[in-house]
């Protein structure tokens, strides 16, 4: 019994400390994730995926814990809000524009949570002397969805975010492993009822079933963790969207209840949307657009890649002369996509800008592109 008194006003400590340090959401899960662990499996079978090969690369780790941090027995699992105001599908009606994932309009998350994180550990070293830890924030081979619902941070939605009623979905997810027991925190309960909204407004369909997210198909896959070029059955679905794509959370009827955070890393940066001006990029001027943002994951080629899809799709040919100079831009992968670009914009008449702006000896994925636009 006072064994169990001190364990709670440790825990209390441990807390407090975490909400001193910007996190808002705490609790407590066990280290087993076996039903999760099983629809995992499930996920990967389907090649769900797709080249995230890191998952597959990670799967025992994510199976058992102790793969992780050996003799594991609790998980710290931790919330932090980076809604900073309302969002609608409005931006789809301003298609110079180019539409950012909410969580990277402006400073990457993990040079903000990683410090937290460690001096949250130093916390737990120094109440529970001895105990090792491991501290992840989106980046360990860990679920960490299941485990944040098993400490009661919020439940696995159909869109396979997590939600918390009162906060939404707009947060980021961390995680303190350690080989101290402590005390569970109560799971969450599922309260999406009967709502289909995200389901419905998918643009590409990528979430093939209720909880099941085919990656392959996903926006944000498309648009980041894609290295190649994008299928092009889903060029048009990405309308403006250059990174990543917010549209489930945005229906979501749980999101109105968020609060925004003050956190100043988390405001929404200018001049990163303008995609005519984006599309001018050189490598310096990526690099020195978006120093210390998520939108750098992407690399030059990625973004530019994206940009000229959503060009393509914008109906406007104002876009046409800076296109026209991407043509002889040293990456194969953005000419490709810029060649599909005009091709949208100009139908066959992009035919004559290619006889002047391409050499004979254009790669072949160029030469694909102006053969499907021959046929259209």
């Amino acid at each position: 019994m006072a064994e169990s008194k001190d364990i709670q006003e440790k825990l209390v400590k441990i807390r407090r400390r975490a909400l001193e340090l910007g996190f808002e959401g705490f609790g407590v899960a066990p280290p087993d994730v076996a039903k999760a662990g099983e629809r995992f499996q499930q996920w990967l079978a389907q090649n769900f995926d797709g080249e995230m090969h890191y998952m597959k690369r990670g799967e025992a780790k994510r199976l058992d814990l102790d793969g992780v941090l050996p003799d594991v027995k609790s998980v710290i699992c931790l919330g932090t809000s980076y809604f900073t105001t309302p969002r609608t599908l409005e931006y789809l009606e301003a298609p110079e524009t180019g539409d950012i994932s909410n969580y990277a309009w402006n400073l990457d998350y993990h040079d903000l949570i990683q410090p937290r994180l460690r001096q949250l550990e130093a916390c737990l070293a120094e109440v529970f002397p001895g105990c090792r830890t491991k501290s992840y924030v989106d980046t360990g081979p860990i679920l960490e969805k299941p485990l944040a619902e098993k400490a009661g941070l919020g439940w696995i939605g159909k869109h396979t975010n997590l939600l918390t009623e009162g906060v939404g979905s707009y947060y980021f997810l961390s995680e303190i492993l350690m080989d101290v027991a402590l005390p569970p925190s109560e799971a969450a309960e599922d309260h999406c009822g009967t709502c289909t909204a995200c389901i419905d407004i998918c643009p590409t369909g990528a979430i093939v079933a209720p909880y099941v997210l085919d990656a392959r198909k996903c926006i944000s896959y498309l648009t980041i963790e894609l290295k190649g070029a994008i299928p092009h059955e889903y060029r048009k679905a990405l309308g403006n969207r250059i990174y990543g794509c917010d549209d489930c959370q945005i229906v979501c009827p749980w999101n109105p209840y968020a609060v925004a955070t003050e956190e100043p890393a988390f405001q929404e940066r200018e001049g990163v949307k303008g995609l005519i001006e984006l599309m001018q990029l050189d490598d310096e001027g990526f690099r020195s657009r978006f120093r210390k943002s998520p939108v750098k994951r992407t690399k030059r080629r990625g973004l530019l890649r994206n940009i000229a899809v959503a060009l393509g799709n914008s109906g406007q040919t104002e876009s046409v002369p800076v296109l026209t100079q991407a043509l002889s831009d040293p990456e194969p992968l953005i000419r490709s996509h810029v060649v599909w670009a005009l091709g949208e914009l100009l139908g066959q008449g992009a035919l004559r800008l290619f006889e002047q702006h391409l050499s004979g000896e254009a790669d072949a994925e160029v030469l694909a592109e102006i053969e499907r636009i021959k046929t259209v």
